[in-house]
């Protein structure tokens, strides 16, 4: 099975009250909408926090395209991410990764799937990234 996810993440203050949100395609057919909240959270908790639900989502090994508008998350997980487990989640200022949690949650979850990372320019003319920032951001309120 083939399936396209677009995530997006928000917050009212970094910190403050953040949402996630994510609109799972599968076939580019029948589309589903997740989303959620944190009381206490950054922004980039959020972002990371979309693309682990949606992956969640899907039980059986498939194809899956992932659009975010964070290149935090796309550079993260595609990048950065080979050279933090190669120097004990540690980065380049020898200091810890932050949200080393969530990033171990990511990773875990790109392992049972096929997923190949794009990024989209935020709040431009892309429908599906507009319509999830709109949810993430409406679970801010």
């Amino acid at each position: 099975m083939k399936y396209t996810i677009y995530t997006d993440g928000a917050c009212s203050g970094n910190p403050g009250k953040g949402g996630w949100a994510a609109i799972i395609l599968d076939n580019n057919t029948n589309q589903t909408h997740i989303s959620g909240s944190k009381k206490n959270t950054t922004n980039n908790r959020m972002e990371l926090t979309a693309p682990i639900m949606a992956l969640k989502k899907i039980k059986t090994r498939s194809e899956i395209t992932v659009y975010t508008d964070s290149k935090y998350v796309k550079d993260g997980i595609t990048e950065w991410i080979k050279k933090w487990k190669l120097n004990n989640w540690k980065n380049s200022n020898k200091k810890p990764v932050k949200n080393k949690d969530l990033w171990i949650k990511l990773d875990d979850s790109c392992e049972k799937h096929k997923v190949n990372w794009k990024w989209v320019k935020g709040h431009s003319e892309n429908k599906y990234n507009n319509l999830v920032d709109e949810l993430a951001v409406s679970e801010t309120k």
